[in-house]
């Protein structure tokens, strides 16, 4: 059994999808393990120190993907310099390991059908009890969470911290989140160890409990619709609901000097929970972190990628935040896909078994067809956007 460990094109992706201690652990269960020439340098992790945990160096990329029984990955296949996709670089039958975001963009989960690959994607597992050492998401989000109120604290002009000095006394900045999942929560959590008032909101009333034991205000608006989707995600909401939502939220917004947005739905824009009228209202100097900015942003203001400044306000809209902690955010997610590679890796043998309710929702593509039925809808409303070819 064969292992490959690629190495990420993308240009934003610092991560590495096992590092040399989980290299370890594979080869002293009787595994070969492949590592690209490369393929830990952007997390600090050299050729040096995969070869000392027993892998082998691989400079020729072609032989890396072509050969591998299974091949691991952070971010989605890429389109390469020569034109080529990675997935046309995988053997048939092969099984590919990775973020895959199958429904935000399903023609990567058929072109992985097309070429019978077994993929298995690292945001569809599930968010069980059994699964969390797995779960991928969790792990790189709460390093977003982390590092957003970081950002925030660089970005904005005060202290964070309540200070009393000869000079006078310093008040307390005002942080306010929203989205109380494992973003948000580690988001508090940074802000109030730097010394914040922190308030959070969520349409989930169950997470009251857990914002409130980090020291966090929760700020709850009564809905009349259930607010909890599958998985314990938030769910999509009524537009009288959005409403409601917002008339509550707006003036906390007006009343913060940061504000962190975590909001986002699978394969879908993200909600929109902070208007330009909201952002008008903001102190100057005050600051806003969008996490969801890939998505289309939680903020109407939000520019993907870029800090800006509207109306006085500071808006920046991160990119792979776990990225820019490749260590750490390798570490994790190395420890997700090893844990799930046990499920799937019998006495050295691949067993690729449905029965098991981690491997049936992970599993995307097999034998030449798209398994999941949420990515065969995707897919299909995709495809009936797009205008027929004469």
């Amino acid at each position: 059994m064969r292992i490959a460990v690629a190495k990420e094109i993308e240009v934003c992706e610092r991560r590495v999808a096992l590092i040399p201690d989980t290299v370890t652990r594979l080869v002293k269960q009787g595994l070969e393990v492949w590592v690209e020439t490369g393929a830990g340098e952007r997390s600090f992790f050299g050729d040096s120190d995969y070869e000392a945990a027993g892998a082998t160096i691989i400079s020729d990329t072609a032989k890396l993907w072509g050969e591998t029984d299974i091949l691991l990955k952070v971010s989605p296949p890429q389109e390469r310099e020569d034109g080529r996709s990675e997935i046309d670089l995988l053997k048939e039958g092969a099984v590919l390991l990775s973020f895959l975001n199958p429904l935000g963009n399903p023609v990567v989960a058929q072109q992985l059908a097309n070429r019978k690959i077994t993929a298995l994607s690292m945001e569809m597992i599930p968010r069980t009890t059994r699964a969390q050492s797995m779960d991928a998401l969790s792990s790189q989000a709460s390093l977003a969470g982390y590092k957003a109120v970081l950002i925030a604290a660089a970005a904005l002009p005060k202290y964070f911290p309540m200070l009393t000095t000869a000079a006078g006394t310093i008040a307390p900045a005002k942080v306010f989140i929203m989205g109380a999942g494992v973003a948000g929560l580690q988001a508090i959590a940074t802000a109030r160890r730097l010394g914040a008032v922190v308030e959070a909101f969520d349409i989930r009333p169950a997470v009251k409990e857990e914002v409130q034991s980090l020291g966090a205000k929760f700020v709850e608006v009564k809905l009349d619709e259930e607010t909890v989707a599958a998985g314990g995600y938030a769910k999509e909401i009524s537009e009288a609901s959005k409403q409601r939502t917002q008339e509550v939220v707006a003036e906390h917004i007006k009343n913060s000097d940061v504000v962190i947005t975590t909001a986002q739905v699978p394969g879908r824009q993200a909600p929109r929970l902070v208007t330009e009228e909201m952002v008008a209202q903001m102190k100057p100097g005050s600051v806003i972190v969008d996490l969801a900015a890939e998505q289309g942003g939680n903020c109407a203001c939000t520019e993907p990628g870029k800090d800006i400044v509207w109306n006085g306000v500071t808006i920046i809209g991160p990119i792979n935040l776990p990225s820019s902690m490749p260590i750490h955010a390798s570490q994790l997610y190395a420890k997700n896909v090893t844990s799930l590679m046990q499920l799937l890796i019998k006495d050295k043998a691949l067993q690729v078994d449905f029965s098991d309710d981690i491997v049936d929702a992970a599993c995307v593509t097999h034998a030449g067809e798209i398994r999941n039925q949420r990515v065969r809808d995707a897919l299909q409303a995709l495809n009936t956007q797009q205008p027929a070819v004469n």
